[in-house]
């Protein structure tokens, strides 16, 4: 995947009289060497930030739904605290992966309890562990994590 940039890769829910079928026809597993799912128990636990260089990771929540955050790393050790942030509300109810690329970190936040997100990605555990950085989970603020009442 060489897309610079985070996106969403649209998926679809088809139901009929014997169930639904959830599905992403534009997803390609081409260059996915594993995948894993989190499951926390707390909506008030946020885990971030996690970032990679060469790393990239699609995220699908299998049930529930959560606030994904990504963010560009200028530097890997001390990133600039003013590179915007991107921000996602994912939900199994509407099935979508979120493309987080190499060179960003990301971070999330469960918004219901029993939610799961199943991440897939693109180094062998081995490769990710050379390639970790990690930064508090406020080091780009806190409004990314709250909900935001309409």
């Amino acid at each position: 995947m060489s897309a610079s940039e985070p996106r969403i890769i649209e998926g679809q829910i088809a139901v009929d009289d014997r169930g639904s079928l959830t599905f992403s026809n534009a997803f390609d597993f081409l260059g996915v060497k594993r995948f894993y799912m989190i499951e926390n128990h707390s909506t008030s636990v946020i885990r971030a930030w996690h970032g990679h260089m060469k790393e990239s990771k699609f995220m699908l929540p299998v049930s529930g739904s959560a606030i994904i955050g990504a963010v560009k790393l200028d530097d890997k050790e001390k990133p600039s605290k003013s590179n915007p942030v991107n921000r996602f509300v994912l939900s199994a109810k509407k099935p979508s992966l979120l493309f987080i690329p190499a060179g960003y970190a990301n971070g999330f936040r469960f918004l219901e309890c029993g939610t799961k997100l199943m991440i897939f990605s693109t180094s062998s555990l081995d490769e990710s562990k050379g390639d970790d950085y990690r930064f508090p989970h406020d080091y780009w603020g806190e409004e990314i994590w709250s909900v935001i009442n309409r």
